[in-house]
């Protein structure tokens, strides 16, 4: 069996989660699938993998028509595989429309919904309406779709309500602890600005709204003095949302002490070692899918403190592996909590409550390093993706 994916983001360029779970699953589904990588950007020099630049004509194009001319170009290209599988909307056309094409079963993973990200409005201006409508018509299209976590597959039905539910699958994300594991560098995390004699809050992720950093900057000012905040945050969506952050950021520094910011690309043995080193992981998200931050952390013996939404009680196990923070959510598709100073009182009380405790928070990160090892391999994964492939392919000859 051969199988196209289609992606945007592939090493070395990327940029989050989806572009880490392609990686992974790839490389596990290589080991028994001819699997053909069709990535945006920069050529690669891997095997099996071609890399497709915007359109010259495009070039000042808005970035939906960029993302849709790229599409374009793959869909020749696809043919002659069994099954084309495409992941987030920007691949989710080119995968949509080889289908067509080529006659062949197009699988979409949903890594996020632009239903339920209504702020990309800030950062593609009309080109949401057309992201929009890309997604919605790959969904409709597709063979299958697959779903991070059950919350994601109930966001996806909500979104899209003509899906016949029997063509969305749950098929998690996974973590290589081989990779993500527990780090010792003292001069490293000196070096950083981090004391690991002080309790430590660590958040990493880009500067989006989705992610929830703003309201976890004003939690922050809640914490108990010694508590260290060290922000592994870069790649903002806007301007508007990175001045916010800076505001708040500088606002903290003029406060407390302790409050790093590393807004550079961090080598995952930087990440490793701070994560090893942190007294619990933060994930203030108003809208996760799964998150697959929160499983490097736990690979790396952190406690993780995540917003009770989306795929996040699916990973964290309250009172287990950390904390789920509750939240009520209005239900316009930003995720914006109902009650914001409520929210933000019960994401400081509960980080004060585990940072409080070290030794709980340490058997936190050692259950929590165990689950990401038994339950969310990638291994597992990739099988359960291949069952999929054979099921949806087309009948030989």
């Amino acid at each position: 069996m051969r199988v196209d994916i289609v992606t945007k983001e592939y090493p070395p360029e990327i940029y989050g989660g989806a572009g880490v779970h392609v990686t992974e699953l790839v490389k596990a589904l290589r080991r028994t699938i001819d699997v053909r990588v069709r990535a945006f950007g920069a050529p690669r020099d891997e095997p099996g993998t071609t890399a497709y630049a915007v359109p010259a004509e495009l070039a000042a194009a808005n970035g939906a028509i960029q993302t849709l001319g790229t599409d374009l170009e793959i869909v020749t290209d696809v043919a002659g595989a069994d099954v084309v599988h495409s992941h987030t909307w920007y691949a989710n056309m080119a995968g949509h429309l080889a289908s067509l094409l080529h006659g062949i079963p197009h699988i979409v993973t949903a890594h996020s919904l632009e239903p339920l990200r209504p702020w990309k409005a800030e950062q593609l201006g009309g080109g949401y309406a057309v992201s929009s409508w890309i997604e919605r018509t790959a969904y409709e299209g597709a063979a299958a779709v697959v779903a991070v976590s059950d919350g994601m597959r109930r966001d996806i039905l909500r979104s899209y309500p003509s899906l016949d539910p029997a063509k969305v699958r749950v098929i998690y994300n996974g973590i290589d602890v081989d990779a993500w594991h527990p780090v010792d560098d003292p001069a490293l995390l000196a070096d950083l600005g981090i004391d690991p004699s002080r309790p430590s809050v660590v958040f990493v992720g880009r500067i989006t709204r989705q992610k929830g950093l703003p309201y976890l900057l004003q939690a922050a000012a809640q914490l108990p003095p010694e508590v260290q905040l060290v922000l592994c945050a870069g790649a903002p969506d806007t301007p508007q949302i990175m001045a916010e952050v800076e505001a708040l950021v500088r606002g903290l520094q003029d406060t407390r002490a302790g409050v790093v910011w590393l807004d550079r690309l961090l080598s995952r043995h930087e990440l490793c070692t701070i994560l090893a080193a942190a007294t619990t992981f933060v994930c203030p998200s108003v809208y996760e899918p799964l998150g697959i931050v929160n499983l490097e952390a736990m690979a790396c013996g952190a406690a993780v403190v995540g917003t009770a939404t989306g795929g996040i009680p699916e990973v964290v196990v309250d009172g287990v592996t950390g904390r789920l923070v509750p939240i009520e959510q209005v239900q316009d598709g930003t995720g914006t909590p109902i009650d914001p100073e409520r929210f933000v009182d019960d994401l400081a009380r509960v980080l004060t409550e585990v940072v409080g405790d070290p030794d709980r928070a340490a058997s936190y990160g050692a259950a929590g390093r165990r689950r990401a090892t038994e339950e969310f391999s990638w291994a597992r994964v990739a099988a359960t993706t291949a069952a999929l492939y054979t099921e949806v392919a087309r009948p030989a000859g």
